[in-house]
């Protein structure tokens, strides 16, 4: 043990005080792991570039679609959820504004920024698992939600959005589908340029991306025109021509096909985001203790 000896002397008394050094803690010395600070601060980076890029794809997407049909509905909740341009500039915002504030506060120290980013998290956290929770526990009733809530939306707005007609064909030809819910290509009868009464040449027909042979092989041209009139005909005589079931059945058959797989994925997401929340907490933690020991 190390000691300080200390002579006093007076009144005729002369003793030894004997005083106990304590240990320092070098002035160098930090809490705050480096390893942490910098791996919060490299996994938001990323996520800030990937908000930008998000964000600025968006805005183009808007800003030509502005400019080719010079108006923007948005009368209703699902005018803006319908609008892929629209939530691609609201997902980039957020994804974008939550990184930065995790990239800002692991490298400034800032437990107000941290805070923030971690409840962001937590709460992105919470509704991806309610809604996985839906999905797997309750299939049916999702899928009757999806149908009753997005049919007639979708297939009335098919030609008034680019974007979302794009999104409907390729769902329609990766799928191999037509249509949304249980009536199946029936369902096109709800847009007002398929329907049977429609003064359109499209009348009683179904999009192009419902036909299972939309591309002439010899050519490798589109064949607009494969589904004109099949509204007309029976199931088994429209089945030689186009798919005939709803997307919303068939990607549920696809999900039940392949659960493991898309559990597997979304449990992979899920504990990557709780191990991100986990740093950014060890890392408030770790700021808090060295603020304690400067004001100690």
């Amino acid at each position: 043990m190390n000691s300080n000896y200390r002579h006093h002397v007076g009144g005729g008394y002369c003793g030894i005080e004997l005083r106990e050094m304590h240990p320092r803690i070098s002035q160098n010395f930090t809490y705050v792991s480096s390893c942490v600070k910098y791996m919060i601060f490299m996994l938001n980076f990323i996520f800030w570039l990937f908000g930008g890029l998000l964000l600025a794809i968006g805005l183009y997407a808007f800003k030509d679609k502005w400019e080719s049909t010079g108006s923007l509905r948005l009368e209703s909740f699902y005018d803006v959820i319908l609008n892929i341009s629209l939530v691609m500039m609201i997902a980039g915002v957020v994804v974008f504004v939550v990184s930065f504030a995790g990239c800002l506060g692991a490298l400034r120290e800032n437990t107000c920024l941290l805070k923030f980013y971690s409840m962001c998290l937590l709460l992105f956290f919470l509704m991806e698992m309610a809604i996985a929770i839906m999905g797997f526990v309750f299939p049916q009733n999702m899928n009757s939600f999806l149908e009753d809530t997005f049919t007639d939306k979708i297939i009335h707005s098919y030609r008034d959005d680019p974007d979302l007609q794009n999104f409907i064909d390729f769902a329609q030809q990766e799928f191999k589908c037509c249509g949304l819910s249980n009536a199946g290509y029936q369902d096109w009868s709800k847009n007002e340029y398929f329907n049977c009464t429609s003064p359109s040449v499209e009348k009683c027909g179904v999009p192009y991306s419902c036909c299972i042979n939309a591309t002439d092989i010899s050519s490798g041209l589109v064949n607009i025109m494969c589904g004109y009139d099949v509204q007309a005909h029976s199931v088994a005589a429209a089945s030689k021509r186009i798919w005939t079931s709803g997307c919303i059945e068939i990607v549920r058959v696809w999900a039940e096909r392949n659960l493991y797989a898309i559990a597997g994925i979304a449990l992979g997401i899920a504990l990557i985001q709780l191990f991100v929340i986990y740093l950014a907490k060890t890392l408030e933690g770790q700021i808090d203790l060295q603020k304690s020991r400067w004001s100690a």
